[in-house]
Order: C-alpha cells, then structure tokens, then sequence
C-alpha cells in the first residue's frame, strides 16, 4: 500500500484519531470565504495578461466525454480537437487531457499518440461510486492496462457522510496503489457534501491518502465547481504543502463555461494557493464547453472580432 505522509501517520492509526483529526481542523468561515471568492472575482486584467490567461486557461482543459452514446469516433474527434484546438492558428496549446470512461481509454490512446496530451479515465464506479471495493478496483486497472495516464475516481460519499472517514481513506489508498504510474485525481462530489467544513475534511483525507489533486465534482448533479468550494480546496492544497512539502493539484469541474469564468478561477489560484499552480500540472479545469470560448474570445483578442458560435466545432 502506498505509504501515509508521516506527519500524519499518527491521525491515521484509527478511526478514531482520524475523526479526532478531521473534526480538529478549523472551521470554515462561510460568509468570510464567499465574500473573499467574490471579491477575488471582481480584479480586472490587461489585455496582455487576458490572452496569457486564456492560453494558460486552453492548457489546463481535460476536454471529456462521458456519455452512454459515446462512440470510438467520437473520442477521436475530441482528441483531434485536444491535439488541435483551432485549426485556423497552430500557436493555440493543446488541451491537459481527454477525459473518457475505461472502454473508451485505449482509442482515446491512439488518437493521442505522438502529442503530450494525457488521457485521463474516470473510474470506481463513475459518478455514484456505489460499487464494492473490488469492482472500483477492477474499472482502475482496466483504465491503467489500456494505457491510461491518469485516474479520476470518486469517494463513496454515503460513507463520508456517515462518518466512515477511514473506509474512504482506505479506498482512496488502495485506489492510489491500482492506479501504478497514473496521476490519482479524488472527486469529492462538492454538490452532495452539504457543508464547507465537510469539503474541507474531504480535501484533507484525500491528500492524506495521497491523491496527486483534488476535485470538485463529477459534472453530473446539479451543484459543481463554485469560486468558494475551489477557494477553500485551494487553501487546503497550499496549507498540506505547508506541513508536508508535497504539492497536490485542484481540479475545478462542472458548470465552468466561459472565459470570463475561467480567468476568476485563475485569480483564485494565483491569490490564494500562488504561481506555483499556475500550470496545467497541478490545475485543471473540467469543463469541456469552456474551450470554445476560450476559442472564440482568443480569435477576438487576435483579430479584433467575435467570431460566434459557428466559428468552432460542436462538441
């Protein structure tokens, strides 16, 4: 089994120390945490660092599908669009990932080879994450076996809401140890935690654990990414990298859908966690309708003109 940070090895004896520990961090200042979300979305930028902030903001998409109608020509499609972006300008980056479900992983592969765009693959049970511990297991090494480079799981929500703190963690590792070389990304479900402490008990077992970034949602429920739920993951990456020296990754996904939007999650990353997250390595965001536009508001930075919708491809 992968191996738990030392300073927390003590808070990871028990069920009980675990709860001891979760329940110990400090509060979290509701009305103080939205009010600095909000403020940190107002700070306007140059022109200059708008069309830095929209090529690092390309940079850091795993462009996903995960529908049941997903077919081998449709992934291919979205990793040519991955490699690609806009065929009008080769300067514009390619995307982090595409992001597909486990039978998927092996053509989105293909379609990738020879770029640096990762494929990424939700696993254990995606979204619910209602399956036995072995199930979620088997998804994750057939995910790894097809070649892919990272693993987007999702914790057994009901069993943190119960208070299970130690079979998530325990999941979480064994998760970890399947997934081999592949980057772990640990989707908490923030729509369904019901409460900020809640969020930020889940960002630190996840990290505990080992997870190489935290996540919001799955897209999937009606609550995903907020300014105030990435915040709060945010400060919770930056305060483990104070105690540990490792740094961990956030992955804002759900309901982030234009430039606009993306340039505030900048912000919130800059301020609060700092520059060294400023890179698709340790950000992400999930939310492949935010790249068109991206696309577009790039193509009027360049020529001076709005394109519109017809201007990009439909996903």
């Amino acid at each position: 089994m992968p191996t738990t940070a030392p300073a927390f090895a003590d808070a990871t004896a028990s069920d009980s120390t675990l709860r001891r520990f979760l329940h110990g961090l400090p509060g979290v200042d509701a009305v103080g945490l939205e009010g600095r979300a909000a403020s940190l979305g107002t700070r306007s930028i140059k022109t200059t660092a708008k069309a830095f902030a929209i090529d690092l903001a390309i940079s850091m998409i795993d462009l996903t599908t995960l529908e049941g109608a997903d077919t081998p020509g449709k992934v291919r499609a979205l990793a040519a669009k991955a490699v690609n972006p806009d065929p009008t300008d080769r300067s514009t980056p390619t995307t982090a990932a595409v992001c597909v479900y486990p039978d998927m992983v092996a053509t989105a592969k293909e379609a990738l080879k020879g770029s640096d765009v990762k494929v990424a693959s939700v696993a254990t049970a995606f979204p619910a994450g209602r399956a036995a511990l072995e199930v979620k297991l088997a998804d994750v090494r057939d995910a790894v076996a097809a070649g892919a480079d990272e693993i987007d799981m999702v914790i057994d929500r009901g069993a943190f809401l119960a208070g299970k703190y130690m079979k998530v963690y325990e999941e979480i590792r064994a998760v970890k140890e399947a997934s081999g070389s592949a980057r772990l990304k640990v989707i908490f479900e923030t729509g369904e935690l019901s409460t900020y402490d809640n969020i930020r008990r889940a960002s630190w077992i996840g990290m505990i654990a080992g997870a190489d970034f935290i996540k919001t949602s799955t897209g999937k429920v009606a609550v995903n990414a907020t300014p105030a739920n990435t915040l709060l993951m945010l400060e919770a990456v930056r305060d483990f990298r104070e105690q540990t020296g490792v740094q961990v990754g956030v992955k804002p996904a759900g309901g982030i859908r234009t430039a606009k939007d993306a340039i505030k999650f900048l912000v919130l990353v800059n301020e609060t966690a700092g520059e060294d997250w400023l890179d698709n390595h340790w950000f992400r965001f999930g939310a492949s309708s935010l790249l068109n536009d991206l696309l577009m508001q790039r193509q009027k930075l360049a020529t001076g003109r709005y394109s519109g919708p017809d201007y990009v491809t439909v996903d």
